[in-house]
């Protein structure tokens, strides 16, 4: 009786969307995390809706590569700028409500897939408990985090729904006998999967998934069924199209970080056997959501004889041979092409970013998003196949799935209260990466936003001793210290800081004020001269250059620059008051 109830789809969609919301009801308010700083907050793009109408007039400005590649996924985070502006909860509404969608996406997915003229018969395993745990567990996975709480990551979500959506409206396509339906169905099909193109780079590998989908659940003439798909696949010229005109590596355009913030100068060939190690990593966080990371310190491997890169490629090979034995067999129990497919479209949904493609940061958790829905309806197939004739064991196979499901759940949202502050996030990345200078640079930069100077300055100072040619720790070290009424020891830092990296206005600003405290008005004039060089808007420089101006009795050049400083911010009190007395 209890398992006719959980047969019923709408008690499948409320049940699945109730988990997503539980599982993520956490995460209203957190802020935003790591690069979301660049790429939202200070992005000026997504602050103008007018880009988006006429994207050459964001030509010269930093993001304008992503808006030609991403103009979808931008375009909604200026749609919630325009709505929300900085606040945080308006653009975590979306990122689930767009996980919670992609789970019920799933659903329908395996529901249409026993549709199919290959599985569409009562003697088959045509279980709906099967479309409802592979949804569930997609919904509640905690290794999803990363893509829905990490408010950027939306891209990764986003380009997920595009493409499932896509797969799905294809199959309808194919599954309508309308005439009429058949065509809006696929020219909707279309339509989305060129928004996922214009949303992340690995939407490249749609059209492939949509040929191997048809080739294993349709029947019919291969040649007339491989011409209706050409449509389709010229949509992979998009992405290809697109970054001919972007000057960037391809790597740093598909990763969407700055390369600062990941590795560098990684060979093809070292990022490839990298990646075999990576992707064996992936399928464990799967099974054993443990040690999660947003800033793995992994090993580059440069030998394909290194025994972890060959016994991943050993292991990785198995589990792709098996799934082509699955497909033969499938021939005697179609069944089992529900798995092959599931293992089939985990390494091709991979194989953008973990394949010969140098990405700055060699592992990412959100990669896993879209991969992970075909290693979910995979393993549950796997294990509704495993227990089919058991049937007095149905039972207790759907209590194990349901309290696996409560437990990732519960690991989802213990993984998202970490991301509720910056502090908590980033002691949970120092605890996991000690020995990576970017992590304690970035937990100090937690500490001090929240208030606690001494552990910043302990975290910048580690960070240095990692790596003591890391610029920006040392300029913000020396900002620190000089908060602290330390100049003498804010100098030398600010020194090394302007030393490695010459164009770094703010280091100058910073050690301008440390000499300016100190009574060197000498040194100080001539950083706040290179500062407004730089930056010639930066309006702070050219406040305090004008006292130092009007200190020492030129009038001339003090009233120049307090005019420039209203010039740039009318609304600045203390420049139109030092004008006035100037003048009078």
């Amino acid at each position: 009786m209890a398992l006719r109830f959980l047969n019923k789809t709408p008690f499948h969609l409320v049940l699945i969307a109730l988990l997503g919301l539980l599982a993520y009801s956490n995460t209203f308010d957190v802020p935003f995390q790591w690069d979301d700083k660049y790429l939202i907050e200070q992005n000026p793009i997504i602050k103008d809706l007018n880009y988006f109408s006429e994207p050459s007039r964001a030509e010269g400005l930093e993001g304008f590569e992503a808006l030609k590649g991403r103009y979808i996924g931008y375009l909604t985070f200026a749609l919630n700028y325009k709505l929300h502006g900085l606040d945080v909860r308006g653009y975590h509404i979306v990122n689930i409500l767009i996980h919670i969608i992609n789970s019920l996406l799933v659903y329908f997915l395996v529901v249409l897939t026993f549709r199919t003229p290959y599985l569409n018969n009562p003697s088959f395993l045509n279980n709906p408990l099967i479309a409802l745990f592979s949804a569930l567990l997609f919904v509640s996975h905690p290794i999803q985090t990363e893509a829905v709480t990490y408010i950027f990551q939306r891209l990764a979500s986003l380009c997920a729904f595009f493409y499932l959506l896509s797969l799905l409206l294809y199959i309808k396509s194919r599954l309508t006998e309308d005439r009429a339906e058949k065509y809006v169905f696929y020219a909707l099909s279309l339509l989305s999967a060129v928004f996922a193109m214009k949303t992340k780079e690995n939407a490249f590998t749609l059209p492939l998934v949509i040929t191997l989908y048809e080739l294993f659940f349709f029947k019919g003439p291969v040649t007339k069924r491989m011409l209706g798909l050409v449509p389709l696949l010229l949509t992979m010229l998009i992405i290809p199209l697109t970054l001919i005109g972007i000057n960037k590596p391809v790597g740093e355009v598909i990763s969407g970080i700055n390369p600062s913030l990941g590795y560098e100068g990684i060979e093809r060939w070292d990022y490839l056997l990298t990646q075999f190690r990576v992707i064996v990593t992936y399928i464990r966080l799967l099974f054993l959501p443990i040690n999660q990371n947003i800033d793995y310190d992994y090993p580059i491997f440069h030998s394909f004889f290194t025994p972890e890169v060959f016994l991943s490629f050993l292991f990785l090979l198995s589990v792709f041979g098996s799934a082509l034995y699955l497909f033969y067999r499938s021939k005697f129990k179609p069944d089992l092409r529900l798995i092959s497919f599931g293992v089939f479209w985990f390494f091709i949904t991979l194989s953008v970013e973990s394949s010969i493609i140098p990405i700055p940061m060699v592992i990412n958790e959100y990669r896993v998003y879209l991969p992970s829905a075909g290693a979910f309806w995979a393993l549950v197939t796997g294990i509704a196949l495993f227990y089919e004739r058991k049937k007095s064991g149905k039972i207790w196979l759907v209590i194990a799935l349901c309290l696996t499901i409560f437990i990732l759940a519960y690991a989802a949202y213990s993984r998202n209260n970490l991301w509720g502050r910056r502090v908590t996030l980033w002691e949970d990345v120092v605890g996991h990466s000690p020995k990576k200078h970017r992590v304690h640079f970035n937990l100090a930069q937690a500490y001090g936003s929240e208030g606690m100077p001494d552990k910043a300055i302990e975290h910048f100072q580690i960070a240095i001793n990692l790596n003591p040619h890391y610029e920006e720790a040392h300029s913000c070290l020396g900002a620190v210290y000089l908060s602290r009424g330390l100049p003498d020891k804010a100098i030398g830092h600010l020194e090394l800081a302007v030393k490695q990296k010459p164009e770094d206005a703010e280091a100058h600003y910073y050690l301008a004020n440390a000499y300016y405290r100190k009574g060197i008005t000498d040194k100080a004039v001539e950083h706040y001269l290179r500062v407004i060089s730089i930056e010639p808007e930066h309006d702070s420089a050219r406040f305090n250059l004008a006292l130092i101006y009007l200190q020492s009795g030129d009038t001339g050049k003090s009233r120049e620059e307090f005019e420039a400083v209203l010039r740039i911010n009318p609304a600045h009190p203390q420049a139109k008051r030092f004008l006035d007395y100037i003048q009078n």
